[in-house]
């Protein structure tokens, strides 16, 4: 049965609500009874797919008090397939170095690179194999809220204990649009907010986060404005995890951010964590900013897959339209690892400088 049909079924006519229409010329309708249809103002019907058994099920609160969250690298087999033993190695390389949640197909994941089978399939592999020991935390935004709404779902049904969001980019709406859209997912369960205005070129302003924190599903905003933007939240009791490497030690200690999403946790995340957990340390912040600039000097995430492949630990294969560095950055890479000592870092292989003919690019997948 048609969505269509069902919606107009919902409102079955009597014979006094019948959809009359004028005879051709005639400006009298045959019942005056007529009444025009309501299809437009018919209230959403769907009721919510969700369990109460959910594996591994977690609350708001477990997912507030996190302060290591890596988004986690996706790796890929030659043909352009996700390599499910490197990214296995990967996670349990996090869990070892006590990072506490990992994000899923999120823009360091390359879930924009991902069609949805593939997407709901990682985050179910994920909890089906780590769900016990770390936080698994979905990426199920969209700039459409219908696939929003859908994959949302669908990661809560395979077991993840959280969703994260972004505000839907390119083809941006209204503040009004944003608390709707969020709104829409939010019932669904643990949900942090994703504002990244370099990403969707529109920034979710301090007003609409106001609105959505009276859901008691909403666990907190990753935020990539800056620390200024951080202390606002905190200062009301809002939860934090900061958006940016570069700022998180300060937005940690100095402005009250609960944690970190991390990109540069991917490589050395008993470093961030250190500096998550340990109290003030300017000096190891200050150490971490050249791998921290080198990581960003072109859009996240090329640098970690650079990196990544480099250390050894993940194949070479980049999925178009993400390419490598240039072999100059690629040489100051293993000096930065020198420099920071290789036993930091992920994997146990000596890192080296790959040549353009070790990295496969693919476009088809």
């Amino acid at each position: 049965m048609s969505a269509v049909y069902q919606q107009f079924s919902a409102f079955k006519c009597s014979n006094d609500f019948a959809f009359q229409f004028p005879y051709p010329g005639s400006n009298k309708r045959k019942n005056a009874n007529w009444r025009s249809p309501r299809a437009a103002v018919i209230p959403n019907f769907h009721l919510p797919m969700r369990s109460s058994e959910v594996k591994n099920r977690t609350s708001v609160e477990e997912i507030k008090s996190l302060r290591l969250i890596t988004a986690i690298k996706t790796p890929y087999l030659p043909d352009g397939r996700f390599d499910l033993e490197a990214y296995d190695a990967l996670v349990n390389m996090q869990i070892e170095d006590g990072v506490e949640g990992v994000i899923v197909g999120g823009t360091t994941g390359e879930g924009q690179l991902m069609g949805w089978d593939e997407h709901i399939m990682l985050i179910g592999h994920t909890v089906n194999c780590f769900g016990g020991l770390i936080k698994v935390i979905g990426n199920t935004g969209s700039n459409s809220t219908r696939e929003a709404i859908h994959a949302t779902e669908q990661g809560f049904a395979v077991g993840m204990h959280a969703a994260l969001h972004i505000n839907p980019y390119y083809g941006k709406t209204s503040l009004e649009g944003l608390i709707s859209h969020f709104d829409s997912v939010l019932p669904m369960g643990p949900t942090i907010i994703y504002n990244g205005p370099s990403r969707t070129g529109q920034d979710v302003p301090p007003h609409v986060i106001h609105t959505l924190v009276q859901s008691p599903n909403m666990a907190g905003v990753k935020e990539c404005v800056g620390n200024d933007r951080v202390e606002q939240y905190t200062s009301k009791d809002i939860v934090v995890w900061s958006g940016n490497d570069d700022e998180c030690h300060d937005s940690r200690w100095i402005y009250g951010a609960t944690g970190v999403i991390s990109v540069t946790s991917n490589l050395v995340p008993s470093l961030i964590r250190k500096l998550m957990f340990e109290g003030k340390n300017p000096s190891l912040n200050s150490k971490l900013r050249p791998l921290i600039e080198w990581l960003f000097c072109e859009p996240n995430p090329i640098g970690l897959n650079t990196a990544l492949a480099q250390l050894g630990v993940v194949r070479p294969v980049f999925r178009l339209p993400y390419v490598p560095l240039p072999l100059a950055k690629r040489i100051e890479f293993v000096n930065i690892v020198k420099a920071l000592g290789r036993e930091n870092f992920i994997g146990e292989k000596h890192v080296q400088v790959l040549e353009d003919e070790d990295f496969v690019l693919i476009g088809r997948y």
